[in-house]
């Protein structure tokens, strides 16, 4: 059970990264005006972002949330995941574009940029998983 779920976050993460990175590459060009500056900031964050996410993924994957005995609907869980991680993740984008760019205001800009559009695409990124049973065992399939 166990290596099967850890190839299932690490396939997430990859993929959420992408989605991410070109989300965070277009937002930090147009709010900055400097394409080199929405590079930096967006290829920056792969390294970091993907590292916390999976471990975002580990801790959802181990909360067992039950409301009566039973495992919360997926889409309010979803909406938690998002949430988190969307404040773990603005934060990260905060920090790094300040120090790409050396203004404190642009990474202020972008982070509030992204709390609308990673947050939309978050869901759908998760929505699409929930559907897949890439990296599940019989067994976890009924824990998700």
């Amino acid at each position: 059970m166990k290596d099967q779920s850890r190839k299932r976050h690490i396939a997430k993460a990859i993929t959420w990264r992408v989605v991410g990175t070109i989300d965070t590459i277009l937002l930090s060009w147009l709010i900055s005006g400097n394409p080199l500056t929405g590079l930096k900031i967006g290829f920056t964050e792969v390294l970091t972002k993907m590292v916390l996410y999976y471990f975002h993924e580990r801790v959802w994957f181990k909360i067992n949330l039950t409301k009566d005995g039973k495992l919360l609907e997926s889409r309010k869980r979803h909406i938690g995941k998002t949430i988190t991680w969307r404040m773990i993740g603005t934060l990260d984008t905060m920090l790094l574009a300040w120090w790409i760019s050396g203004n404190p205001l642009t990474g202020m800009k972008i982070g509030v940029a992204e709390l609308f559009t990673k947050m939309i695409f978050y869901y759908i990124h998760e929505r699409i998983w929930h559907r897949s049973r890439f990296g599940l065992t019989a067994h976890n399939v009924n824990e998700i």
